[in-house]
């Protein structure tokens, strides 16, 4: 794989930086939050950073977001897959090629396949270098999320081809995980000196565990509603299948029926149809659904928990909410995948099968350990996120790989 080079200072000052968003940013979670960080780090940094992005998201931390135009009969937030993203992604094209043509980037930093292959476009328009920030496999994803019904659908060869060819077309491609670099280089032949894995990181300052006193948390679990003495599992983020969410339920049953005192805490959206599942389980009094959680309310909420759950299913994308968990001090039960090891190290405490039955075991085990070793694993996995997971080392290693790729290019523009 390739390497980024060691940190040094660099002639030029700050670098007009162009990032290509094509989702509904910002909407507290999965690739928003990469999206949000990386921006917050080359912000403070003393670089200009201008997102374009899907209308209908939040505007954060006063980033420069400029969207393109909507539609009036669509104000929803669209998640993973959707034919909606066919027409938003030509608005899109329409308000990018207008802003480069007004305000020329110094690089084009593309988000997502759809917004790697309008950076290509863009980056041979401007002569900007390209970095695409790979997410995951487009067609696994697609396939997660039932918009193709798996490699044998007549729409999978093309669209795998046209995903060959946006992964191909960048001469830097960054991954979240060394699992993703890996899939690149095998499954889509993508030469390893382009491909730079650059972790998903955490803001150790925000998300931790000193975030609330004993009397605050104390006060929101009864304002949640959730009795103080029970032991609490803390889940954040979308609520899908391809998450694991049905198999949590279902575990969480399991539990219950095997007379374990509990409570789970499930922050995300869309969370009615889980709620109604819940429900039908017999589960109304031992789960909490939030709803959507604020990013900046999330440590708050993952500061009241004694356990963290990743069920995450998927073996194509990352898994940023670990490092979320890890930098709370929380103890993590998920399933033995790739990225989850990446992470978690030796420290995790993993699920080997993916099915609800092993994830209930996991969850028993959990609660059956010993308070002093739960916060030694907890000590363990935030020293972990703090040495090796910080945005501000991700920051300084983007810049500069950032100025190697315009020395390349001949410092376009």
């Amino acid at each position: 794989m390739g390497a980024i080079g060691s940190p040094h200072q660099h002639p030029s000052s700050q670098l007009n930086i162009l990032m290509l968003a094509p989702t509904m940013f910002f909407a507290d979670y999965g690739c928003h939050v990469r999206i949000l960080e990386e921006a917050l780090i080359l912000r403070q940094m003393g670089h200009r950073v201008t997102i374009l992005a899907y209308p209908n998201g939040r505007d954060v931390a006063g980033l420069d977001v400029r969207r393109c135009w909507g539609v009036p009969f669509n104000y929803r937030v669209i998640v993973g897959s959707s034919r909606h993203k066919i027409y938003l992604d030509v608005m899109l094209a329409i308000k990018a090629l207008g802003h480069v043509l007004r305000d020329r980037p110094h690089i084009i930093h593309a988000h997502l396949h759809e917004g790697g292959l309008l950076g290509w476009m863009l980056s041979r328009l401007t002569g900007a270098p390209l970095v695409f920030d790979f997410q995951g496999s487009l067609t696994g994803e697609m396939i997660d999320h039932h918009f193709l019904s798996g490699p044998h659908s007549r729409a999978y060869r093309p669209l795998r081809w046209l995903e060959q060819q946006i992964d191909h077309a960048a001469p830097v491609v960054l991954t979240s995980t060394q699992h993703a670099a890996r899939l690149l280089a095998t499954e889509f032949g993508v030469p390893g000196n382009r491909i730079h894995p650059l972790p998903d990181c955490v803001n150790a300052d925000a998300f931790s565990p000193e975030v609330l006193t004993p009397p605050e948390k104390d006060a929101l679990r009864r304002a949640l509603g959730i009795p103080l003495s029970r032991p609490l599992f803390v889940y954040l983020g979308l609520l899908t299948e391809y998450q694991g969410i049905g198999l949590l339920l279902e575990a969480a049953r399991e539990v219950l029926t095997g007379g374990a005192d509990f409570h789970l805490l499930v922050m995300g959206f869309p969370h009615e149809g889980y709620q109604a599942r819940a429900a039908a389980l017999g589960l109304s009094e031992r789960v909490t659904f939030t709803g959507r959680v604020a990013y900046e309310e999330a440590p708050r909420y993952l500061a009241l928990g004694d356990f963290a759950v990743a069920p995450k299913v998927s073996a194509t994308e990352g898994s940023g909410k670990l490092l979320n968990y890890m930098s709370m001090a929380l103890p993590i039960l998920a399933f033995d995948l790739p990225v989850s090891r990446e992470y978690l190290g030796d420290a995790g405490i993993y699920v080997r099968d993916v099915s609800a039955h092993a994830l209930a075991d996991g969850m028993t085990t959990l609660l059956a350990m010993p308070a002093d070793a739960r916060r030694e694993i907890g000590d363990r996995l935030r020293e972990r996120a703090c040495t090796y997971y910080s945005w501000k080392r991700a920051g300084t290693q983007l810049v500069d790989l950032y100025h190697q790729l315009r020395q390349q290019h001949g410092d376009h523009p």
